[in-house]
């Protein structure tokens, strides 16, 4: 299931040009209710920005990030979806806030949560189909289908522009970070677990049409006014506790023909997005390679301080994800020692590692 992550708090050269909007609504008074609804988002924008651990280049301001991705990103959507692909309950969300499983698919946080966190934009972000999301939390985070996410994110620039005008939201959406999460769960359960698009294409026609998609929703979102978009390549699937238990022999090996295919639908993203940035006037759309640093952590996982690489923490850590790993499914004693938390989905301590080196070799690309 794919998503759309909305995290958009504000730097402190824009928290100055909106408190001097503010002011200029103020002082007309005709219109009260519009300067309710700003005092309060300006309130709430000021009362949650964090400091960031990565400092950014000189002059580089990242007023807001705005993450469109699969579970890997997922806050807790599918919560409020009719779906069997759902984890808003224990053990998920073991180390998070005390024990809370809000939807997030690990133990803790997600990579858009880390990220947010990171560059000094928001601690965590709430799944903007939550129903108890509130107006107020719309400037702080969302996730939206993949169906619904370029209408949504239209919606929510509206919104946006409603309440800090057009020129203000104009300056976000050129000046924010627009990361791109996606192929992953496309290839490795579409295509290879549930076997969904293997009649139709063989890999290297599939690879070209996902690259072909991820072309044409960047696009989109150019369109939208983004100008800073950074794409994540596919990592080595392969190597997913449940892919070597699906397609890894007796000895559960890494799946090399699945590592295969990642590495070709990334061998083809990254000159794509080059001719993008070619194309699209003041544009900076740049490929991430996540491949060799988590192909790295799991052949070396001692190196970073892990001792089980093959299997997740949740039940037998073999094929245990979303409603088959749950309270009677049982956890490892530490799960600092695991990268993956269940079959699928890593540990918010392998996410925070793969973010830390994401962020500081890629973050001077953007300036």
């Amino acid at each position: 299931m794919s998503l759309i992550t909305l995290l958009s708090n504000f730097s402190t050269s824009y928290q100055m040009k909106l408190l001097i909007h503010m002011k200029q609504l103020i002082s007309s008074t005709h219109d009260r209710s519009r300067v309710y609804s700003v005092c309060v988002f300006v309130l709430i924008m000021l009362c949650s920005c964090c400091e960031g651990v990565v400092k950014l280049p000189q002059n580089m301001t990242i007023p807001a990030l705005f993450a469109f991705g699969d579970s890997i990103v997922d806050q807790g959507n599918n919560n409020v979806l009719q779906t069997l692909i759902n984890c808003n309950f224990a053990p998920y969300g073991k180390d998070f806030q005390g024990g809370l499983a809000t939807g997030r698919f690990s133990n803790g946080k997600t990579p858009a949560d880390l990220i947010a966190e990171e560059l000094g934009i928001k601690e965590q972000i709430p799944a903007y189909l939550d129903p108890n999301l509130k107006a107020q939390d719309l400037p702080t985070g969302s996730v939206i289908s993949l169906s619904d996410q370029l209408a949504h994110f239209k919606e929510y620039i509206g919104k946006l522009k409603g309440a800090i005008r057009e020129e203000s939201t104009n300056n976000i959406m050129n000046n924010s970070l627009h990361l791109v999460v996606a192929g992953s769960d496309d290839l490795a359960n579409t295509y290879f677990t549930f076997g969904i698009r293997r009649a139709q294409y063989d890999i290297p026609s599939y690879v070209d049409l996902l690259v072909t998609s991820a072309s044409d929703f960047i696009q989109e979102l150019y369109k939208l006014g983004a100008r800073r978009i950074a794409v994540f390549g596919i990592p080595p699937i392969g190597c997913l506790p449940s892919q070597r238990t699906l397609a890894g022999g007796s000895l559960r090996v890494c799946a090399e023909n699945y590592n295969q295919a990642a590495q070709l639908f990334n061998a083809k993203l990254s000159p794509q997005l080059h001719s993008l940035t070619q194309r699209l006037p003041h544009s900076k759309v740049v490929y991430i390679d996540i491949y060799k640093p988590f192909h790295d952590l799991i052949q070396n996982p001692q190196r970073y301080g892990f001792e089980v690489n093959d299997r997740g923490c949740c039940g037998t850590g073999e094929f245990e994800v979303t409603i088959l790993c749950n309270n009677y499914s049982g956890t490892c004693p530490d799960d600092s020692k695991y990268i993956f938390w269940d079959s699928y989905h890593p540990t918010e301590k392998a996410y925070k590692i793969i973010v830390d080196q994401v962020i500081k070799k890629y973050i001077n690309s953007f300036v």
